[in-house]
Order: C-alpha cells, then sequence, then structure tokens
C-alpha cells in the first residue's frame, strides 16, 4: 500500500483554505467569524493553545454555512481538477490518504478518484468543533495504527512536509512533494 497526505501533495493547494475563501466569495457575511479566527491565530502563535485549539477557532465559520453537504459537493465540482496528474497515474486501489485537514471535506474529493482509506481530522461539519486530536506529525502514526492498518505494509509515502516525518520513517520509501516534482525523502537538503 501507498500513503498520501493530501493537501499540496496530491491536492494541489490547502484544501481547507480553499474551502473557507470559496464560502466567503459566495457568503461575504461570514466575515462576521473573523474576529474570532484571528483571535484564534493570535494564541495558537503566542503558543497558548495548541493547533487543534486554534482549528476550533477557524473552523467556527462552518456555522454559518447553510447545507454544508451541498456546499461540499459544490465546491469538489470546481475544484477536484486540482488533484495533481502524477497521482492520477500512479493511483491504486489500495492507497491511504492521511490529512490534517477536515474527513467531511477530504473524503469527498477522495470518493471521486476511488480512494476508500481516508484518515483525517474529526471536525464537526456543522459546529466547526474538531472531535479529537489534529491528525498531523506523530499524531498521523497513531491514528494510521489505530485504524487497524499495519505499518510494514507501507511502501510509499508522500507528503509536502517533513512535519510528517513519523509517517515517512514507517515506509520502505518515502517522498517530498514540491509542485510536480517527486523528491526522495530528505535529499533536497
Amino acid at each position: 500500500m501507498n500513503v498520501y497526505d493530501f493537501d499540496k501533495t496530491i491536492y494541489h493547494h490547502d484544501s481547507t483554505v480553499d474551502f473557507f475563501f470559496y464560502q466567503l466569495r459566495k457568503n461575504p457575511l461570514l466575515i462576521r467569524f473573523l474576529p474570532k479566527q484571528r483571535l484564534g491565530f493570535l494564541l495558537y502563535f503566542m503558543k497558548v493553545i495548541n493547533k487543534t485549539e486554534m482549528k476550533n477557532y477557524f473552523y467556527s465559520y462552518l456555522k454559518g454555512v447553510k447545507d454544508i453537504d451541498k456546499e461540499v459537493q459544490i465546491f469538489w465540482d470546481s475544484h477536484i481538477k486540482g488533484i495533481n496528474e502524477w497521482y492520477l497515474k500512479q493511483h491504486r486501489d489500495d492507497d491511504i490518504i492521511i490529512s490534517a485537514s477536515a474527513y467531511f471535506l477530504v473524503n469527498e474529493a477522495c470518493r471521486r478518484i476511488n480512494i476508500t482509506r481516508v484518515i483525517c481530522s474529526e471536525v464537526d461539519q456543522y459546529t466547526g468543533e474538531v472531535t479529537g486530536l489534529n491528525c498531523n506529525g506523530e499524531q498521523k502514526v497513531v491514528r494510521f495504527l489505530e485504524e487497524g492498518y499495519d505499518k510494514d505494509e507501507i511502501e510509499e509515502f508522500y507528503s509536502d512536509s517533513y512535519g510528517d516525518t513519523p509517517m515517512a520513517m514507517l515506509a520502505r520509501k518515502s517522498y517530498l512533494v514540491k509542485g510536480q516534482k517527486l523528491i526522495e525523502w530528505g535529499k533536497d537538503r
């Protein structure tokens, strides 16, 4: 099996950011959540709260999105073309996506490109509440194992960030993704 990060790895941007700005363009009144979001970012950068707590502030705007399920569908109708071509050429049925982004958002994209195994941060799509730990760094390994997958079966791992080194170390071969370039893990330093 091959394991992939999602944002800036198989999807060319950050889907969470893209979805937020897409919603903001459709519904400018969502700007009313900006003060709370800015407070969350400030507290995070001051190291008062962790990333999971910061995401609770950020995702608060979801309370203002009417029919979130429909909005996710419409978003991916226009954004699925952002899946990198190199990934589509090597896609396998046993691929796994593991991402810090919200499951409700990433899962729909994965469904459209026939990926059935998706591990992400759990966010209540109606309230914006993060209901578990942020799925990044070492937490990706924890979640991967909790889902019952065998770390010895990872053939290749792909990510845009060295923050995913804990997952990369489990794979037989790992790649850093920089746009359309795949670089052997650690070879760009």
